[in-house]
């Protein structure tokens, strides 16, 4: 061994021999070029395709892979916990099923359509990787640190996550099947574009220098816009629905919410592609400005309620979390203190736009998503630094923003930011539009399905085993001297306070003796405890058999 190796200075060519230290040059650990066939990404049948990597970058990014996958579940929660509990359950349904559906269209053409690189006209890949077809030991196109496999199975998650987010967009209204239908569309022509620009190295992003580290275009932007889009055709919520509505489980929204901030420092911290000090940095940047958005949008909901706020808490740190996703592998820490202040308060304001527009963009993603993406990909312009992107070992020399003295950053941002927007707005509008038009996807519930909850209408299943009939029954039924008696003269329908779900749930005219329709039946079509019914009618007939006073 020289001495060189031995001491750690630099050889008389100015770099150090690969024998110090596990690898100590820029790029990944091994010439991938010796022998791995980039066509097909090697033949295990002759060599051993793991020696090219470093089994902890492997191991860490397999790791980040299922953090991210636990933002799906933690989607389904936040989201179920912002609505009505008649509503809960589809909205979990809608996160969890939006996540099988990316599965299959990323194995399917989703990754070849982004990623491929073969095809170089900038916009989207094509299907040389049709069905994962050569995915396997070559380096990946987005680091040399890690095989194209992995890389695949890691970037599945990014856009199964941005398509959950997009879930919020059907709350209350939306039927659930032509949802699936427009996802599977909206993949293909929005979020696989969308990625090849930013991360694919012949994508027109790319290559005209745009800093995106983990998703400030794709992820953000790609649900903010797309979501905002589909509420729009989607149309707003009844208005008498609306009155004194409030999110119905707090703790729902609070474990979502921590759900996603595990998640999330897979979703940054392994964009670094590597276990290596910019996956730290990464972490640490997202949760500083994780926590300082937190504080900034309490303070400011404190502002006028005069109360500290747990949903506002976990609003603010959504969005913190958001704003560090394009730039937490980018700029420093003092940076990120500044990102999420600004967050907090411009995500913050954001939230009346949805008013100023009309559109109701019922769980905020436009805000929360689109505007803190946008916000963090500027800070990218300002605070990008040069030393934070070459803690990877990889991208040392690359070149930062203005604190890099590199001014026309800022621009590129900007016009990155106005593509990406507007393409993902148009499109996703039309997708949602073309979606309704077909026969029997209409994307809108009825209005009586709207009235009685998602989770009967959609599912036929409950996130609270009927508790919305029984808390409506308690809630409106008159008082009466004895509340512990059998009441038999109540009839199903008006089990319901609401006029217009007795209306709904009244199909016949009953009897005003019995409760019980001309036909014999109870004529209810959609009683929102129609399981139970049969049940409670054998529990009342028995009653009345042994209580003749309760007549």
């Amino acid at each position: 061994m020289s001495d060189s190796a031995i001491s750690g200075t630099p050889d008389e060519h100015g770099v150090f021999i690969p024998s110090y230290g596990s690898y100590n040059w820029i790029g990944g650990p091994s010439d991938f070029g010796l022998t791995t066939n980039t066509l097909t990404g090697g033949d295990s049948r002759t060599e051993n395709l793991n020696k090219w990597f470093q089994a902890g970058d492997q191991a860490y990014i397999i790791v980040a892979s299922a953090m991210v996958l636990v933002m799906v579940p933690g989607l389904g929660f936040l989201y179920s916990g912002l609505a009505r509990r008649k509503s809960a359950l589809s909205l979990m349904w809608a996160c969890m099923v939006a996540g099988s559906v990316i599965n299959f269209q990323w194995y399917f053409w989703g990754f070849s359509l982004t990623f491929s690189a073969s095809a170089t006209n900038g916009f989207i890949g094509d299907l040389a990787h049709f069905g994962l077809k050569g995915v396997l030991g070559a380096p990946s196109v987005g680091s040399p640190l890690i095989p194209n496999l992995l890389y695949a199975f890691y970037q599945m998650q990014f856009c199964a996550v941005t398509a959950a987010i997009i879930a919020g967009a059907v709350a209350e209204r939306g039927r659930l099947m032509p949802f699936c239908v427009w996802l599977f569309l909206w993949a293909t022509l929005v979020y696989n574009p969308l990625a090849c620009w930013a991360w694919n190295p012949n994508g027109w992003g790319y290559a005209y220098g745009v800093l995106d580290y983990a998703g400030g275009g794709p992820v953000e932007i790609g649900s903010g816009m797309s979501a905002l889009a589909y509420s729009m055709v989607l149309g707003k919520r009844q208005e008498k629905m609306m009155l004194n509505f409030r999110p119905h489980n707090v703790s729902f929204i609070l474990l979502g919410t921590v759900f996603l901030w595990f998640g999330w420092l897979g979703f940054n911290g392994g964009s670094a592609f590597g276990a290596n000090l910019r996956a730290v940095m990464a972490c640490w940047n997202t949760s500083l400005t994780a926590s300082f958005a937190a504080m900034t949008w309490v303070i400011l909901d404190f502002r006028l309620a005069r109360k500290w706020s747990m949903v506002g808490w976990c609003s603010g740190t959504i969005s913190g979390l958001v704003a560090a996703t394009p730039a937490s592998g980018f700029i420093t820490p003092w940076g990120s203190v500044a990102l999420g202040i600004t967050t907090g308060v411009v995500a913050n304001f954001a939230t009346k736009i949805k008013y100023w527009i009309r559109i109701d963009d019922s769980m905020d993603v436009f805000a929360e998503h689109g505007i803190a993406g946008i916000v963090g990909l500027i800070f990218n312009a300002l605070f990008a630094a040069d030393y934070i992107i070459g803690l990877d070992g990889v991208n040392a020399g690359a070149t930062g923003g203005w604190l890099n003295s590199n001014w026309a950053q800022l621009y590129i941002q900007l016009a990155y930011i106005v593509a990406a927007s507007a393409y993902t707005f148009v499109v996703a509008a039309a997708l949602a539009y073309l979606v309704n038009f077909i026969p029997g996807l209409h994307l809108r519930a009825s209005e009586e399905a709207e009235l009685l909850g998602m989770d009967d209408d959609q599912l036929g299943e409950f996130a609270y085993d009927y508790v919305e009939v029984r808390r409506d029954y308690l809630a409106w039924t008159p008082a009466n001297g004895n509340q512990n008696g059998v009441d038999p003269e109540m009839p199903a329908e008006h089990r319901h306070g609401i006029p217009e779900h007795s209306a709904m749930l009244k199909k016949e005219e009953l009897s005003s003796e019995s409760g019980r329709s001309s036909a014999g039946g109870l004529g209810i079509p959609a009683a929102g405890d129609r399981h139970a019914v049969a049940a409670e009618d054998e529990k009342r007939e028995k009653t009345l058999r042994e209580h003749p006073e309760a007549r």
